[in-house]
């Protein structure tokens, strides 16, 4: 008998990042389930993200996407945390300097803030928490877990790939930004990566 396709639902429209858990659903050899983006199923009412940690924006962003698509959904909620800041962006990143999404005002505000700074007080590390919740409201419907990319934040942003603060994250252990990285260096050791890694054991029992 054939295996059935299951498709699931990325709460999102950034074909960047339904690119980036193809590749890792390929590259982890789990067949079986087709990704689809925001712009794959019928439009619906995007819930406002007002949780104070990412592991409560990544929920409320699944438990809609599941609820209004009726698909398995993964979201992810991700930021830039440094030490200098008190672990802010955090949560604010996407809007840290004021606006939603102006990544180039957000990076500058952040190198601003660390000018001063010595290489040694430039610690950071990106975070991504991914969610995943299943239609309906059964006792494993719901599943979360954590990746995080340690690392330090450069004086001058460098490299084309990526988005976000990528081109001012150095990663530990790298003289390149994050940047600078291939899509495939990026995807083996990013925390996006790590958490979408850390969600397959989860995604393997959809297609059984």
């Amino acid at each position: 008998m054939a295996a059935q396709t299951v498709r699931l639902l990325v709460a999102s429209r950034n074909e960047k990042k339904l690119a980036e858990l193809r590749r890792i659903l390929a590259a982890e050899g789990v067949a079986g389930i087709e990704v689809v983006g925001l712009g794959d199923v019928p439009e619906y009412p995007e819930v406002p993200e007002t949780g104070a940690t990412f592991e409560e924006n990544a929920l409320i962003k699944a438990r809609a996407g599941a609820q209004a698509s009726g698909l398995p959904t993964v979201a992810d909620d991700s930021g830039l945390a440094v030490e200098a800041l008190n672990g802010m962006p955090g949560v604010l990143s996407a809007r840290w300097s004021g606006g939603h999404g102006d990544d180039q005002a957000n990076l500058d505000l952040v190198l601003a803030q660390l000018a001063d700074l010595p290489s040694e007080r430039r610690g950071a590390a990106f975070v991504a928490v991914a969610a995943l919740a299943l239609p309906g409201d059964g006792p494993d419907s719901e599943y979360v877990v954590r990746g995080e990319w340690p690392g330090r934040i450069a004086r001058a942003p460098r490299g084309e790939n990526g988005f976000g603060y990528d081109p001012i994250f150095l990663p530990a252990g790298e003289s390149r930004t994050s940047a600078e990285l291939s899509p495939q260096e990026k995807d083996a050791a990013s925390h996006r990566g790590r958490a979408l890694r850390a969600l397959l054991p989860r995604l393997r029992t959809l297609v059984g």
